[in-house]
Formats: structure tokens, C-alpha cells, sequence
């Protein structure tokens, strides 16, 4: 009689939890995967390599592209990490909008992933739920920089301009009536401040409906409780960060422990696993979301009483205003200057770490004294998660694969840079 092998099987690129760029390999006896082994490279876009081509400033709009749904926290890592070469000063108002906006794009990436996880686990109603409250967040995107998802709203020295004292309304259309236009625009009178006011009043309410579809339901714990669990002591080995490495009970937060521009002034608390397995990091991705309201509300609360300014006033840095560029002759050329050959950024290296939703973002930044990088080094967390996609599942039957693949929290913008 023959013997019974193990036999391979292609999870991706078509499978919908595979993100359509993840090749996984599976080696199964029956349903039960052996080995799992990733393919990575079907995204790759060199973005480390297109850096040392490009001026400073236009590399940036590179790092929207990066994790897709984590836009302004990869510009966030990529500014810190010039400021730290120019030895820049950066105006707290900026640094509050940054922080808040960091805290937006944190629900907007956990609001992703928590429909999209739900999705993968057979939970259809939740992603329905988590982007009704991503359109607002995408209103408030697109308030400040004109984009709903690739903003290039931060700058070396800033953001790019100050909060916006009006949100856009809805207008009547065939489709809706004026009375229906008047209920939707209930909460645009005021600025965007006023509008970012109304959803924190509203989001603790919203995040208690996708408690009540998933926490307590027996289905969606069959299918992430004990499945892929992780040792702290392992976490730590693997190179885990975020929601990863704090789901396993390690209780390690850039934002705490390594705190940059205002977060060292914000109260807010780490949600921290027990057991390290998939419910576990859905737990902690979910009290994140109530803590980064948190965050933001305190945001909001600064920024009404303290105006100011939003970008340093290093014009060899940072374009000086549209009123002085057109009345005086040295602002102009400093325009000029900026636009053309952009910013010389002195010789060294720095790395500069932020806490971007899925773990340590890093940037590692050479210069040679150049308007562009010499070298460009970027830290992806989802890179290191993705690593140990083999121990993860291994002993784990085949639809596990997929709960583990949609705990790790991967986009390949970033893995595939």
C-alpha cells in the first residue's frame, strides 16, 4: 500500500485574506498544516530605492503608499527622523494636530482591520458597521489636506496648514431630499474641530455595537480563542511590536516609553493579552480604539484654546507664506529654492521610531549633506509578524490560517516596500 504523503496546497495570491500579494505555501497532512511558508515579492515598488532619487520632501508621498491605511503615522516616522538631523524645532500646535491625526489614523486602520477580520472569520454584518464610521474619518482626512487617504499633510517642520474653520456640506440631489441633506449635515456647521468633537461624543457608543456583534459571540471566540498563540518570551524573539507583542502581555508602547512631540502629555492607558492568542490581540485592538479617543478629545480639548503656528519658521525648510512670497524678494527666491532643488539636510544618520498601529514604524535615514537621502531604511512591523507566519499555524487546521493571517494586521505596502 502507499504510502500517505503530505501534500502542498496554494493559499493566495486570489484568497480574500491573503490581501491578493501574500503567496502562501502550505504543507498539510489531511487539514492540518505542517509548515507554512510566504511568498513575498509580488508587491515590491523599491520605495527605499526611489527615496535616494527624489528630493526630501518629494519622498513623502512615498510613505502614505507604505501601509496604505496608515498614512500619517509612516509620515510621522519619516519627518521625526529628518527634524532629527536638521535639529528642527517643530511648533506644539503642529505636534498636537499630529498626534491627533496620528490617533485618527489609528481608528481608521483598526476599523479596517476589524471588519476585514470579521469578514475573513465569516462575520459579514461588522465590516458594514466599521465603515460607516471610516467615512468620517476620511471627511476629516480630506478636510485638512484635500485627499481621503493619501494626505502628505505632515512636513519636516509641521503639517502642511492649520486646521480648517468649516467642513463641506452635503447637497441636495435627485437622490436626496432636503430633509435627509439637513440630518446628514447636522454635524458639519461648525469647523472640523467642532465636527472631530461630535465623533468622539459618538465613537465609544459605536465601538460597544462591534462589541456586542463579535466579544461575546460563540462563534468568533471558537474561531480566535487559542488559536496562534505566542509566549511573551517568544513575542520578544520574533521581533513583534504593537498590538502583536502586547497581545502576548508585554506591555511595550512607543508612545509611553519612548514618547514623542506631545504624547508624553497625553493620559491615556496600554491594553496588555493574557493568553497571546487571536482573541486576545482583537481585545487589545479594540481598547485601543477607546484609548485613541481618548487621545483625540484631549487634542481637540489644546487646539481650541491655542492657536499658533503649524510649521517652523525655517523658511530654507518649510515655504514661507503665499503674502510673503509675492511682497518680498527673499521669500521668494527661498520659494523658489525649495520648489526646485528642495532642502539640504546636513550629514549623518538618525533613526526615529513612532507607534504606528501595527508595531514599531521606524525609519533609518543616512545623509551625505545632499537635498536628497543617501540611504533609506524603512522598519515595517508587519515584515516581522509576517516572519513568523510558520510557527504560528503550524498544528492549526486550515481555516486557522486564515484567523492568523487576519490577526497579524498585514498590508504588503509596507512588507513589500
Amino acid at each position: 500500500m502507499a504510502e500517505i504523503k503530505n501534500y502542498t496546497l496554494n493559499l493566495g495570491p486570489q484568497h480574500p485574506a491573503a490581501h491578493g500579494v501574500l503567496r502562501l505555501v502550505l504543507e498539510l497532512d489531511g487539514e492540518v498544516v505542517q509548515r507554512a511558508d510566504p511568498h513575498i515579492g509580488l508587491l515590491h515598488r523599491a520605495t527605499e530605492k526611489l527615496a535616494e532619487s527624489k528630493t526630501f520632501i518629494q519622498s513623502l508621498p512615498y510613505m502614505d503608499r507604505l501601509d496604505y491605511v496608515s498614512m500619517m503615522c509612516n509620515e510621522h516616522a519619516y519627518c521625526l527622523a529628518i527634524e532629527k538631523l536638521l535639529k528642527l524645532e517643530v511648533p506644539v500646535r503642529a505636534q498636537y494636530i499630529r498626534v491627533m491625526f496620528s490617533e485618527i489614523t489609528r481608528l481608521l486602520n483598526h476599523l479596517l482591520w476589524l471588519g476585514c477580520h470579521g469578514f475573513d472569520c465569516g462575520a459579514m454584518n461588522i465590516l458594514i458597521y466599521c465603515f460607516r464610521e471610516r467615512e468620517d474619518l476620511f471627511d476629516m482626512y480630506e478636510a485638512v489636506s484635500g485627499a481621503r487617504m493619501h494626505a502628505a499633510y505632515f512636513r519636516p517642520g509641521g503639517v502642511y496648514r492649520d486646521l480648517p474653520d468649516s467642513m463641506p456640506q452635503y447637497q441636495v440631489s435627485k437622490i436626496k431630499n432636503a430633509k435627509t441633506i439637513a440630518r446628514m449635515n447636522e454635524n458639519r456647521q461648525g469647523s472640523l474641530l467642532d465636527f472631530i468633537e461630535d465623533f468622539t461624543r459618538r465613537f465609544p457608543g459605536l465601538v460597544d455595537e462591534y462589541e456586542t456583534l463579535l466579544t461575546d459571540n460563540r462563534i468568533w471566540k471558537q474561531r480566535t480563542v487559542g488559536i496562534g498563540v505566542v509566549t511573551p518570551e517568544r513575542a520578544k524573539n520574533l521581533g513583534f511590536t504593537g498590538a502583536m507583542l502586547r497581545g502576548s502581555g508585554v506591555e511595550w508602547d512607543l508612545r509611553k516609553h519612548q514618547p514623542y512631540d506631545v504624547y508624553d502629555k497625553m493620559d491615556f492607558d496600554i491594553p496588555v493579552g493574557v493568553t497571546g492568542d487571536c482573541y486576545d490581540r482583537y481585545l487589545v485592538r479594540v481598547e485601543e480604539m477607546r484609548q485613541s479617543n481618548r487621545i483625540i478629545e484631549q487634542c481637540v480639548a489644546w487646539l481650541r484654546s491655542n492657536p499658533g503656528p503649524v510649521i517652523t519658521a525655517n523658511h530654507k525648510v518649510a515655504p514661507p507664506s503665499r503674502v510673503g512670497m509675492k511682497t518680498s524678494m527673499e521669500e521668494l527666491i527661498h520659494h523658489f529654492k525649495l520648489f526646485t532643488e528642495g532642502f539640504h539636510v546636513p550629514e549623518g544618520e538618525a533613526y526615529s521610531a513612532v507607534e504606528h498601529p501595527k508595531g514599531e514604524f521606524g525609519i533609518y535615514l543616512i545623509s551625505d549633506g545632499a537635498n536628497k537621502p543617501f540611504r533609506l531604511k524603512i522598519r515595517a512591523p508587519g515584515f516581522a509578524h509576517l516572519a513568523a507566519m510558520d510557527e504560528m499555524v503550524r498544528g492549526h487546521m486550515i481555516a486557522d490560517t486564515v484567523a492568523v493571517i487576519g490577526t497579524m494586521d498585514i498590508v504588503f505596502g509596507e512588507i513589500d516596500r
